[in-house]
């Protein structure tokens, strides 16, 4: 299905993070010419291991997304643009907002100008976030819901994505929006649980340490393995019809993070947990339970996820038992 790609010049920003070095193992299986760029930020997730395994076939170019002219340089002449490069941690948006505007809100602007003025018929896919919808009145949030951010990070990756969709409409750049929710799986950041539960608990459960869970455990989320927004993000770089779009990506079976961790436990045949208050700096910003409709972009694309929950952490346990200690620290 992805033929589409063979020979084709593919940029990733943040290609050596988490979900751009798992694109660029796939693209490179189809034949695609990489480039990866990366700032290699000790606490944004890049990690020259998740590159290992395809390092002579691809180009890293260690630059930073807020370097103006760097990426008017490496745009042109590009087919494809996956631009992952962000600031993801909520925490960090609070206590140094300023950089979260500078990489996810100004930065995008600069990437959308480069494109436009030096290479308007590249591709271009942009990934959001869930958090944008913040509390959620309904359940589960589909594509109509209305954004309300919560945090400092949810109001940056807004305006990025509507710099995107005002590019698309206004300038005719091919531009198509993914709203992340919880995605897992191999190459994640484990060092710190700043960019999400999920990579820290499986770090906990691997190492044997006690997971604390913040309050009751009953809020329930929907977990998206890798290897599905991979796939999502080729289809909605390569279709004519998600041009302009928004879409939502979910997961197909709710979970509450209690039953989550049970089942890690379980899955690794050790481990433990104890549930804990909230800390102050994250009760203010949480949103209880969430859980997104991927209707819209099934109908459209095509797009489910097809890995199981339990197939998803077994390979992803799997992953970090064998080469964990590139990830710990």
């Amino acid at each position: 299905m992805f033929e589409i790609f063979n020979n084709k010049k593919i940029l990733i920003t943040g290609g050596a993070g988490f979900i751009g070095s798992n694109l660029a193992h796939c693209l490179v299986k189809h034949g695609a010419k990489v480039t990866i760029v990366d700032s290699m930020i000790p606490d944004y997730g890049g990690n020259l291991q998740n590159l290992v395994e395809i390092r002579d076939k691809i180009t890293i170019n260690f630059s930073d997304v807020r370097d103006r002219y760097s990426m008017e340089y490496l745009i042109g002449g590009q087919d494809y643009l996956f631009n992952l490069a962000g600031q993801v941690s909520h925490i960090d948006s609070m206590i140094d907002p300023f950089a979260d505007l500078e990489i996810n809100a100004k930065s995008q602007l600069s990437i959308l100008e480069a494109c436009r003025l030096f290479n308007p018929a590249i591709r271009i896919v942009f990934a959001s976030t869930r958090q944008i919808y913040g509390r959620p009145q309904y359940l589960p949030v589909n594509e109509s819901h209305p954004l309300d951010p919560p945090d400092v990070n949810g109001i940056n990756k807004l305006a990025g994505e509507r710099y995107h969709t005002l590019y698309s409409k206004v300038y005719g750049l091919h531009c198509a929006v993914l709203r992340l929710t919880n995605v897992y799986g191999p190459r994640q950041l484990v060092r710190h649980n700043r960019q999400g539960f999920i990579g820290w608990f499986v770090r906990q459960v691997v190492r044997g340490e006690k997971i604390r869970i913040f309050g009751t455990g009953n809020q329930r989320r929907d977990l998206v393995y890798v290897d599905d927004v991979v796939e999502a993000l080729l289809l909605a770089g390569m279709s004519d019809d998600a041009n302009g779009k928004i879409y939502n990506l979910g997961g197909s079976e709710p979970i509450s993070l209690k039953e989550l961790v049970e089942l890690m436990i379980k899955i690794n045949a050790s481990g433990e947990f104890e549930l804990v208050p909230f800390p102050e700096e994250r009760k203010k910003i949480d949103i209880g339970d969430f859980y997104s409709s991927f209707d819209k972009i099934k109908n459209e694309l095509g797009w489910s996820p097809t890995i199981s929950l339990k197939e998803g952490l077994n390979r992803t346990f799997e992953y970090y038992q064998k080469v964990g200690q590139y990830y710990w620290e």
